[in-house]
């Protein structure tokens, strides 16, 4: 028998919200939403599709934030199935958001309708942040609401984001916090000229390579509390003329740093400046931040989403801030407590993306039972 997180999650993956795009899905919450007393805003912002909801008006404020955006389904042809129209496939859900992270939005509205038919007293108000804009360029979404609620003077004192934290089974890792994340486009400049005339050319291949082997060798930081050392990847290089007989006038390489407390962003751009001067490079670095780092200390919020777990599933779990960014990264700098909490994330971005289906009804209940616990009155 299918459960009623199934089916909103079946109903949320069969629309194609390509990210930015939304295809019905914020309507179709706020609706159950509605249905339950919340007030229901649709804060959008150019082609990005944002909701707040809240129900009630006393402090403390605890939210639930996920997006409803997806990444494209990739090659169409390596799917089993359409992704877009969900199956049931050896105990799991598939299709495209299954994990990241319509079936926590599902979970969510379950979770609420559950809480709040028990008629018991809550202490506090509820609030539901969504958006279109997690998976694109992220500055329209939650960062746009979170302006508005600012500028209204709304304050949110605990938030659990549903992106998919868990490793190996439901509820095994619960993410209290998010490395920073700083991109850089280098570009390195030489004189393109024939190859068999090397003293009329200032190859840039040369010149970059000793450059980008000491920075990918470079101990940047030794980590910081949970929090483990930065670390630096290069993701491209390009360069080229066409041709075998000719050096290439230009060098393009990018790279990322996912960074710990223990570094800043920009004591991370002066040390490679530094190295890209020191080997008297002719070049421009454009950057991009991304994420600072955020971190939650062991408290309230994370003991009730703890306790939760280990109700439901019988295991606490571990805290970690690995991981890549998320919208927590727009929440926590207000002052918020923030951790994320979803299903089993090894299907990601992947083609056949999947949840166990085991996995969705316990879910919910771990999202009531935290809320339960925030919000039970003194």
């Amino acid at each position: 028998m299918t459960g009623a997180v199934q089916t909103l999650a079946e109903a949320l993956i069969a629309r194609a919200s390509v990210t930015p795009v939304d295809a019905g899905c914020l309507p179709l919450l706020g609706e159950r939403l509605a249905a339950l007393g919340f007030t229901v805003e649709r804060l959008d912002a150019g082609a990005v599709s944002n909701l707040w909801a809240r129900r009630g008006d006393a402090a403390p404020l605890v939210v639930l934030a996920g997006h409803t955006d997806v990444v494209p389904p990739g090659p169409l042809a390596a799917w089993r199935g359409e992704p877009f129209a969900p199956w049931v496939e050896q105990g799991r859900l598939h299709g495209r958001g299954a994990a990241d992270m319509k079936s926590s939005l599902a979970a969510f509205i379950v979770a609420l309708e559950r809480l709040l038919a028990e008629d018991a007293p809550l202490a506090g108000s509820i609030g539901v942040l969504l958006t279109s804009d997690e998976e694109g360029p992220a500055e329209c979404g939650t960062r746009h609401v979170m302006a508005e609620l600012a500028a209204r003077g709304v304050q949110i004192d605990q938030c659990i984001v549903g992106e998919p934290s868990s490793a190996r089974q439901l509820g095994d890792t619960l993410r209290h916090g998010r490395r920073g994340s700083l991109t850089g486009r280098l570009r390195v400049l030489g004189r393109q000229g024939h190859v068999a005339y090397p003293e009329t050319v200032d190859n840039p291949i040369h010149r970059a390579a000793p450059v980008l082997a000491e920075l990918a060798a470079t101990r940047w930081d030794e980590g910081h509390g949970s929090f483990p050392p930065t670390s630096f990847q290069l993701v491209e290089i390009a360069a080229g003329a066409g041709a075998t007989n000719v050096v290439p006038g230009a060098l393009d390489a990018v790279f990322n740093l996912r960074f710990s407390p223990a570094s800043t962003a920009a004591g991370l751009r002066e040390r490679i400046e530094a190295i890209c001067e020191r080997h008297q490079l002719t070049y421009a670095i454009d950057w991009t931040l991304s994420a600072e780092p955020f971190h939650t200390p062991p408290g309230r919020l994370t003991e009730a989403v703890s306790a939760a777990v280990a109700e439901v599933t019988g295991q606490r779990p571990a805290l970690s801030t690995g991981g890549g960014t998320s919208d927590g990264r727009f929440i926590a700098p207000t002052g918020a407590e923030v951790v994320e909490l979803g299903p089993v994330n090894a299907s990601i971005h992947q083609v056949n993306e999947w949840v166990a289906l085991d996995a969705l009804e316990p879910l919910a209940e771990i999202y009531r039972l935290a809320l339960r616990r925030l919000l039970q009155p003194a």
